[in-house]
């Protein structure tokens, strides 16, 4: 199954390199494109539970690393709650 990483720019500059087990990530996310927070947040959501999902029907079990991966986006997302319009950058696919 090929996983990539996906690197993200948070509305405070900082960077995260998140991970997903599988290239779905691309069917919800463009390089270069900028998602309003709650969007990125719900997309990355859909994106990794599929993932998860599709190592389930291969594997017999779900990705635990991608739910820790959602996990984490939602905990560095929850941050920015009372932002004024946050936005997060998608910036970079590495397979």
């Amino acid at each position: 199954m090929p996983e990539m990483r996906f690197r993200v720019r948070w509305p405070d500059q900082t960077e995260s390199l998140c991970y997903s087990p599988s290239l779905v990530i691309k069917d919800y996310f463009q390089v270069g494109q900028t998602y309003p927070l709650p969007e990125f947040v719900k997309h990355s959501r859909e994106a990794l539970e599929i993932a998860s999902e599709r190592v389930r029907k291969k594997y017999g079990y779900t990705c635990s690393s991608a739910m820790s991966q959602l996990a984490e986006i939602e905990a560095k997302a929850s941050q920015f709650l009372e932002s004024d319009n946050p936005q997060v950058s998608v910036t970079e696919f590495i397979e």
